[in-house]
């Protein structure tokens, strides 16, 4: 279940920046497009997560999602250049907004049927890193040139293998062929659909005495600001997450854009597979984060996630002719990722009494999911595609010096401003605590 609910996500996100332009969408188009997602996070937070939990069985609630979805992102995969604005956002909306709760129904469907969650659920989520990694690896062999594979005649399977994985798309073709990411997403939301129905009853979630209160839980979680430490905390994760989105929102094209135009002339075939590296990556830091928090504190360990966009796009400004060690920085974002957005979900958890742990996981979630990569989607096409394009080129440079620079201005702000208490739980809602 884990693996093909974030196979899904994973198969269209990491081309769809580099898409939309060339279907011919203006750049405020392609924000809102792009922003389908984080509309549709924040819709979620506010109403459709708790609608779901509440009044279907997780699984058939899951098995409609997928089914509607599935259907809304096939009929991407069908709108061609130049094209219609309204019907592509709306099907993207659509698609996302049934998308998104399922996130958090797996997560229930996984809770309501593990003996021991604290030992088991790790492992089961684990899947869904697995699952984006594998989203990856089919278009190694869509998006290939297979009139240069066939001129090439290899001879033998080891030369035909060969052939093909060293004749990727480019240029127009590439960008044509990107449909496909949209049809493997809805074949795989399809198959969920389907499979979802064979997963154990999982009923709807009573609602519990005094859950009347619990729909202005993000009223309460608000109040939590007034901690001057989650404020700043907040608003770093608020900088982090934008940045964060403006590597998904970038790294695709740069990748593919030939040497002789400034990017790394990545073939399309291995866009995918070269960035799903940092997902491998991220498995392998969520196994370290435990020692690594042990060591450093929460402070440094968020520090060097910070930093870790900070080295990655520092990278891309300087070094885009190095293929190599554009492949191996992608390691970095399992540090991002497990330093600084997984180290804060597991702070909130350790710091805040029970009866604000949720509120307080919503109001991060709130700048991961939805405030942050909302900023990112519609100031990046703008940059990558008007102020940082002169003479039909990018200039990657300059571009990327601006992520670097937000970040290492975050870094500094938690060092400097980031006091939690000493102690945990020392904090209330609304009853600021004083840092030590």
């Amino acid at each position: 279940m884990m693996v093909l609910e974030f196979f899904i996500w994973g198969a269209w996100l990491p081309l769809i920046f580099g898409y939309l332009p060339s279907l011919g969408f203006t750049a405020g188009e392609q924000s809102w497009i792009l922003n389908a997602f984080p509309i549709a996070a924040i819709v979620g937070m506010f109403f459709s997560n708790q609608f779901a939990d509440r009044n279907f069985s997780a699984e058939r609630f899951l098995a409609f999602s997928h089914l509607v979805g599935g259907l809304s992102i096939l009929g991407l995969a069908f709108i061609k250049a130049p094209a219609p604005f309204w019907p592509f956002f709306l099907l993207m909306l659509v698609h996302c907004l049934v998308y998104v709760p399922t996130i958090s129904i797996t997560n229930s469907i996984a809770f309501a049927n593990m003996k021991d969650a604290k030992k088991e659920f790790g492992v089961v989520r684990a899947g869904g890193t697995i699952g984006w990694i594998l989203a990856a690896w089919p278009f190694t062999f869509i998006l290939v040139d297979w009139d240069k594979v066939h001129a090439a005649n290899p001879q033998g399977i080891k030369e035909w293998l060969g052939t093909v994985l060293a004749s990727g798309l480019t240029g127009q073709a590439l960008q044509d062929a990107t449909k496909w990411t949209f049809i493997v997403a809805g074949v795989a939301s399809l198959i969920l659909a389907a499979f979802s129905l064979t997963l154990p009853h999982t009923p709807p979630k009573r609602v519990e005495e005094g859950a009347a209160e619990s729909k202005l839980a993000w009223m309460e979680a608000i109040k939590l600001l007034g901690i001057p430490f989650i404020l700043v905390l907040w608003l770093v994760t608020f900088v982090d997450a934008s940045v964060h989105q403006l590597y998904f929102n970038w790294t695709g094209r740069f990748l593919g854009t030939p040497v002789t135009s400034g990017g790394v002339g990545i073939p399309g075939n291995w866009i995918m597979p070269v960035m799903s590296v940092g997902q491998i990556a991220e498995i392998l830091t969520m196994l370290i984060l435990g020692a690594t928090l042990k060591t450093l504190g929460w402070r440094k360990t968020m520090i060097l996630g910070i930093l870790g966009h900070a080295i990655r796009f520092a990278t891309y400004a300087y070094f885009p002719t190095s293929q190599a060690l554009i492949i191996v920085v992608q390691i970095v974002h399992g540090i991002c990722y497990a330093f600084f957005f997984a180290t804060v979900y597991i702070f909130v958890d350790e710091f805040f009494p029970k009866d604000a742990r949720a509120s307080a996981q919503g109001l991060f979630n709130l700048m991961i999911l939805g405030l942050g990569p909302l900023v990112a989607n519609f100031i990046g096409p703008k940059l990558i595609g008007e102020t940082f394009m002169h003479a039909g080129l990018v200039d990657f440079k300059s571009l990327f010096l601006l992520p670097c620079g937000a970040a290492i201005l975050a870094a500094i702000a938690l060092a400097v401003f980031f006091r939690p208490p000493e102690q945990k739980q020392e904090i209330m809602p609304g009853q600021p605590a004083m840092a030590h």
